[in-house]
């Protein structure tokens, strides 16, 4: 049975990784009418008009992810949610690796209280890594089982989804629930530069494997015309969407 046509401009976050709030507005402003949805996060903030950022974006019925990839002890925990909370933000990330229990997850859903938002959204494995990074770190395990791991007990704690490479969302597709969001970043066109990225993805192989939102940074926002990149992202979002609902 075909499910509901998703609307692939909704499901493109574009990263506002730039060093000012005042370049992240430019590109916000080159790309209206193109994107809604954007992240912001440890680039900016510091700088004195981010929370202004959040709220005008927000007011402008634009979506906010903030990456800020929270991981301490509960209590803490919590009242970082719930501050993100209080600004409506749309979704939130915890960091999955350290020492991020799942009761310091429970902590984290606690503060949101009754709302809905932030969904939040546990970091699996940071695409930047590879399994010889793994092992560098004393984990026997490859990327995708850490991956796979991490997503299952954020299923379990109640988390709305996880962050994950286009690499590992297949295999976390088959053992999560239905309506578990996988947001990936990563995701580069076939032509664009690696980067310091590891495990990268096209649009469409991304979607295919089981991504319901793509988070794109340089590929876009490194273009002279950034509005163009976007909207060719979006052409390959939208068929490989369709073929997924069909």
């Amino acid at each position: 049975m075909a499910g509901p046509r998703v609307d692939a401009p909704g499901r493109l976050i574009v990263a506002l990784d730039v060093p000012s709030v005042a370049e992240a507005r430019d590109i916000v402003s080159e790309l209206e009418g193109v994107v809604s949805f954007y992240k912001v996060g440890l680039h900016i903030q510091w700088d004195d008009s981010f929370k202004p950022l959040v709220l005008d974006l927000l007011n402008a019925g634009k979506e906010v992810f903030i990456d800020y990839k929270y991981a301490d002890i509960g209590a803490t925990m919590q009242g970082g949610v719930a501050g993100v909370a209080r600004t409506g933000a749309t979704f939130l990330t915890i960091q999955g690796s350290g020492e991020t229990t799942e009761a310091a997850m429970a902590a984290a859903l606690a503060g949101r209280g009754d709302s809905a938002r932030p969904k939040l959204l546990l970091v699996t494995v940071l695409t930047s890594v590879d399994d010889a990074d793994v092992a560098a770190l004393g984990r026997h395990s490859t990327v995708e089982e850490l991956a796979v791991e991490r997503a299952q007990m954020a299923a379990r704690a109640g988390f709305d989804g996880a962050i994950t490479s286009g690499h590992e969302a297949a295999a976390i597709r088959a053992v999560v629930p239905p309506d578990f969001l996988i947001v990936t970043p990563g995701v580069r066109p076939a032509a664009a530069a690696i980067d310091d990225q590891k495990r990268i993805v096209t649009p469409a192989a991304a979607i295919k494997a089981g991504a319901d939102y793509l988070v794109v940074g340089r590929p876009i926002i490194g273009q002279d015309d950034r509005q163009a990149a976007a909207e060719a992202i979006i052409a390959e979002m939208q068929p490989a969407f369709d073929a997924r609902s069909s």
